[in-house]
């Protein structure tokens, strides 16, 4: 298949990106090249996703716009897999014709069966079809596995490592346990492996993720053993931090609370989404906790780690929601003062409890609550960030900033794409991966500015 050219699209989470590349490392491994052309195409590949709405329309147009291809370009396979081939795949065998082939979301590792079938085994000449279709789903109780190694496609210095996939949680408005099963842990050999194999590749910032990552291993060893994991993932060479997202609160031990004290490389940052403050809404939408147990553990982890950064990702204007509930969470926003802070509106997904509940509220509600929240918290997150000015930080480099002796990089407290960038002047010439002391100098809304510090001359 050396002849055969991939352009790939990945849409949705990280946890959608691990899979993507483990896809790419499949076809890598068949002699397959890829293309950032989608013209110059012979194959397209799109990891979907349909989480919420947006999602799900992203996710149509995308494969709408690729199946122009088969006629306008050189694309002679379209292949889609991920959240919403699992989820319509009738309706997208029967509307759009141009689709060759479906992978579900445990099925993603026959992507070179797949490719094969529809190029031939030997793709020398490059004048294979595809003209027949291909659909592909296995047991959502399956945890797919490939043995070739992944291609990352982040930059190289960071990479995302899926620990465990599908949700037992069951919320009111979640539809990815119909979509990714049950919970499944991934053994830790097979993840140590994998992480060995991204550090000697040159990564240096694991972001480990899950629909729940605190519930790793009690599946399969009996007991939550995500401390342990830190502690296995911490000893190999080359790891400068490991960052943990998608931390259900009411899950979080003090032995993980331990773990992320006394591991240096471990970022002192937990990401713990919790939808919501009113303990009515709370309820409704199938959570476990209630408010003055989210007040307690957010104290205990700010007690126990003075210095860590949380962040949580909220939903306005869920169903039954009213103009009390709403401010009782805006009072509560304002209080905890997280560091980082994101809101969706409620998407009303078929197929949930909450999508039948007779009480929607109006999108238009839905989205000034949403921005009601994002203004609140954009005062916060700025005053969060004037404390920082005069503090010395690491800082992960991520690039240049063109045409300036300045640089864009990360702290501890910033996760990838979501959180915010510190910018870096610097007079030397620093390289993407490369750690350096940075001290802060100003603040600007979500982001820093710092400088090269030199401890030896301060």
């Amino acid at each position: 298949m050396k002849k055969i050219k991939l352009f790939c699209v990945s849409l949705g989470c990280d946890k959608n990106l691990v899979d993507t590349e483990k896809m790419l490392g499949v076809a890598g491994g068949l002699g397959v090249t890829f293309t950032d052309d989608e013209t110059e195409a012979d194959a397209v590949l799109i990891n979907t996703c349909c989480f919420i709405g947006d999602a799900k329309e992203e996710s149509v147009n995308t494969i709408l716009e690729m199946a122009r291809l088969k006629e306008e370009g050189k694309c002679r396979a379209l292949i889609v897999a991920g959240c919403l081939a699992q989820r319509y795949k009738e309706e997208i065998t029967e509307e759009i014709p141009e689709v060759d082939a479906i992978l579900g979301t445990t099925s993603y590792e026959e992507i070179g069966r797949v490719l094969t079938e529809l190029f031939g085994e030997d793709e020398r000449d490059g004048e294979g079809t595809a003209d027949s279709h291909i659909s592909v789903f296995h047991s959502l109780s399956e945890l797919p596995h490939t043995a070739k190694k992944r291609v990352v496609t982040t930059g190289g210095y960071y990479a995302f490592l899926k620990i465990a996939e599908g949700c037992d949680k069951r919320c009111t408005y979640c539809i990815i346990p119909s979509l990714r099963g049950p919970y499944r842990s991934v053994p830790m050999e097979r993840l140590l492996e994998e992480a060995r194999e991204l550090a000697d590749n040159g990564v240096r910032e694991l972001i480990l993720v899950a629909q729940e990552t605190t519930l790793y291993g009690k599946d399969i060893y009996g007991e939550k053993s995500l401390p342990k994991l830190l502690y296995e993932l911490a000893k190999i060479p080359g790891i400068y931090w490991i960052r943990i997202q998608y931390c259900y609160p009411e899950e979080i031990t003090d032995e993980l609370i331990e773990a992320i004290k006394s591991e240096e490389k471990v970022c002192h940052y937990l990401d713990i989404p919790i939808q919501h403050a009113s303990d009515r809404i709370l309820r409704r939408m199938g959570r476990r906790t209630h408010k003055e147990e989210l007040k307690e553990r957010i104290a205990k982890l700010r007690r126990e780690i003075p210095d860590i950064a949380l962040r949580t990702t909220l939903i306005s204007g869920f169903p039954g929601e009213t103009e009390e509930d709403h401010e009782e969470l805006m009072e509560f926003v304002d209080e905890m003062e997280f560091e980082r802070l994101g809101v969706f509106a409620y998407s009303a997904e078929e197929d949930t409890p909450a999508y039948s509940y007779p009480d929607q509220v109006p999108q238009e509600v839905k989205e000034e609550r949403r921005d009601a929240i994002m203004e609140l918290q954009q005062e916060i997150a700025f005053e969060h960030c004037e404390k920082m000015v005069g503090k010395v930080l690491t800082v992960m480099i991520e690039g240049k900033v063109a045409d300036e002796p300045a640089y864009v990089g990360r702290t501890y407290m910033d996760a990838p794409n979501v959180d915010g960038l510190i910018f870096v002047n610097a007079d030397e010439m620093l390289m993407s991966g490369d750690f350096v002391r940075v001290k802060v100098t100003g603040a600007a809304e979500y982001d820093l500015i710092g400088e090269v510090y030199h401890e030896s001359a301060q």
